[in-house]
């Protein structure tokens, strides 16, 4: 009996360290900030948060129902050999102060981080350069030559656009290398409560709600749409919200898509907001098991075609093994079904600009 209650006793001890030890862990800046005071009320009169979080417009499970932890976890010890590249990527050496910016350029970094310059304004969008999307450095590693650019590289920054809370997404180093470059930061609701914490400015957070729209200059105007997924940087989940953009630059109509599932609301924004010049979307990363918060490739097409893109520019790959699918499935994949339905995609190496209404590259450099 003595025996057990000191075996009890040890473990209680060492378990109560663990936890402390966690809470005292996820205390780290890294971690951000949940809104609060004038945020948090402002939040809380948002048609989209009910009960303490943010919700999407269908119902979204994270995982599918019945999915098994047990087998993800096997999916993850047994992942296949080309979920990473076999050598480094391929890349474009590209002087961001001097793009050619007469009409909307744009330069991708991998995953969802790209540059837009249109007429000298400078738009970046998801800058994620410290080389991982976790919270460590020895987690969720970038892939070998997809890092070539940071944030040194960087022009100065009239507009820091920022879809959600995710690692892959908001990075907390890259956001404070930059907060001197941008001149303004817009994100989704409650996602300044970071952005704050890391030293931003309030009077530079500008926030929004879907379907909100701000006028950010002349002929300039961003407008908040829903997208399918979720947030959350620690244990808790909804607190701030997420989103996608439509972005009106100089004439041009582009969508800066975020992270989504498939779903009808494609379709209502493609109706407000239609035709699209450029559709950036998320093509990777998806996975059986959470099949309501990423789109398949082909569902990237449907997409497409929802919004009335003319031309698509595949994101969300090509710099971290995120899923357990080949690292070069999802473009394969998406210009497969974009061949068989006339959908036109333009596929640029890291660094290599695209220029609407005149330079689309289509090279086939992920076939190794």
């Amino acid at each position: 009996m003595k025996r057990l209650k000191t075996t009890m006793l040890t473990i209680t001890i060492v378990l109560t360290v663990l936890v402390g030890a966690t809470l005292l862990f996820m205390q780290q800046p890294t971690f951000g900030s949940n809104p609060a005071t004038t945020r948090l009320e402002r939040i809380k009169h948002s048609p989209n948060y009910r009960d303490g979080s943010f919700h999407n417009l269908t119902p979204t499970a994270v995982m599918r129902e019945n999915a098994s932890y047990a087998a993800m976890l096997t999916d993850y010890l047994n992942k296949p050999k080309d979920n990473v590249p076999p050598h480094a990527l391929p890349s474009v050496h590209t002087d961001l102060n001097a793009l050619i910016d007469d009409k909307p350029t744009i330069v991708w970094f991998g995953h969802s981080s790209y540059l837009i310059k249109s007429k000298g304004v400078h738009i970046l969008v998801d800058p994620v350069f410290s080389g991982y999307a976790s919270p460590v450095s020895f987690f969720g590693g970038c892939f070998p030559g997809s890092n070539v650019y940071t944030a040194d590289d960087m022009p100065t920054i009239d507009l820091l656009v920022l879809s959600h809370d995710h690692y892959d997404h908001l990075d907390y180093k890259t956001i404070v290398q930059l907060i001197p470059k941008v001149k303004r930061f817009y994100t989704a609701l409650g996602v300044g409560a970071h952005l704050e914490r890391w030293g931003v400015p309030a009077n530079k957070i500008v926030e929004f709600d879907w379907w909100e729209t701000q006028k950010v200059a002349d002929q300039i105007e961003l407008t908040a749409a829903p997208a399918r997924h979720f947030s959350g940087r620690s244990l808790s989940r909804g607190k701030t919200l997420w989103t996608a953009f439509a972005l009106k630059l100089h004439g041009y109509d582009i969508f800066l898509g975020g992270d989504s599932g498939y779903d009808s609301h494609f379709k209502e924004i493609g109706a407000k907001y239609g035709p699209f010049d450029l559709a950036i979307l998320e093509c990777g990363q998806y996975g059986k098991d959470w099949p309501s918060i990423h789109m398949f490739p082909e569902e990237v097409a449907t997409a497409a075609q929802d919004l009335k893109a003319k031309t698509v520019l595949p994101v969300h790959w090509a710099k971290f093994a995120l899923a357990y699918h080949a690292w070069n499935e999802p473009i394969q994949r998406l210009t497969k079904r974009a061949a068989e339905q006339g959908l036109d995609v333009t596929t640029p190496q890291i660094g290599e600009p695209v220029m609407l209404g005149s330079v689309y590259p289509k090279t086939v450099w992920w076939n190794f």
